[in-house]
C-alpha cells in the first residue's frame, strides 16, 4: 500500500501557527500539538488518501534554552528556563510526543551568550520611531540558532527514500534548506510535496518539487 511521510520544521510552523490560527491561544501546547495531527490527516484527505496510508508524522524542533542571561539595558538576571516560552516548549515537546505515529526530532540551540537587535526595531530606529538611547530590554533577544535540525530532516528524508518506506513525503517548511534532500528522494522516485502554510516561495523552487500544497486557513 502506498505510505505518506509527512515532516514539520517546528519552528517554521510554530512562527506560521500565530499568522494562520490567530483566533487559537499559541500558547496552548495541547491545541498546537493536535492542530499538527490535524494537518497532517488534511494532507492525506488532499492527496485522496486513506488514514492508514500516514506513515509517521515527524516534528523537529530544538529544547529550550536553560540558562540565565544579564539583561543588556537593565542588568537584570533572566532564567530563561523559567520564562514562559520555555515552559511552553516543554509542554508542547510532551504534547506531541502523546500524538499516534508523531516521532520528535529535536536538535540543540547554539547560544554565545550575547545579545542581538531584535528584527522588529530595526524600521522603528531607521524611521525615527525609536531613538538608540530609547532602546530598552525588550527590544533585545538572545543570539542563538538551531542546529543539527537540518541534518536531521535530511537524514530522515534519504532514510525514507533509499528504504522505500514510503512513495511520498509532505514537508512543511519555508525556505530552500530542504532542496538537496529533496533532489535526492525525487530521484529514488519519491512524490515530494512542500508545504509553506501560505508563505511565499522562490520562483526557482518549483523545479525542486512535485506539488506545492498548503492545507491550512489562509491568512489575510
Amino acid at each position: 500500500m502506498n505510505s505518506t511521510a509527512i515532516l514539520f520544521d517546528g519552528a517554521f510552523f510554530l512562527a506560521r501557527y500565530r499568522k494562520v490560527w490567530g483566533d487559537r491561544d499559541a500558547s496552548d501546547a495541547r491545541t498546537v500539538a493536535k492542530t499538527v495531527f490535524g494537518m497532517a490527516l488534511e494532507h492525506l484527505k488532499v492527496l485522496d488518501r486513506p488514514r492508514d496510508a500516514l506513515y509517521r508524522i515527524y516534528f523537529y524542533d530544538c529544547p529550550p534554552l536553560e540558562k540565565s542571561f544579564v539583561k543588556p539595558v537593565s542588568g537584570d538576571l533572566i532564567d530563561f528556563g523559567r520564562t514562559g516560552a520555555a515552559a511552553f516548549r516543554r509542554e508542547l515537546h510532551d504534547q506531541l510526543r502523546r500524538q499516534r505515529k508523531l516521532a520528535l526530532r529535536l536538535g540543540r540551540l547554539a547560544e554565545r551568550g550575547e545579545w542581538q537587535l531584535r528584527r522588529q526595531a530595526y524600521p522603528l530606529l531607521n524611521e525615527g520611531q525609536l531613538n538608540w538611547d530609547e532602546l530598552g530590554d525588550e527590544h533585545f533577544e538572545p543570539d542563538m540558532h538551531q542546529t543539527q535540525v537540518d541534518m536531521e530532516i535530511g537524514i530522515d528524508i534519504a532514510t525514507l527514500a533509499y528504504k522505500k518506506q514510503v512513495d511520498q513525503i509532505v514537508l512543511v517548511a519555508g525556505d530552500a534548506d530542504f532542496i538537496p534532500a529533496a533532489k535526492l528522494a525525487r530521484h529514488e522516485g519519491i512524490d515530494f510535496i512542500l508545504d509553506p502554510m501560505w508563505q511565499g516561495i522562490a520562483p526557482d523552487l518549483h523545479e525542486h518539487i512535485d506539488g506545492l500544497q498548503s492545507v491550512c486557513p489562509r491568512p489575510f
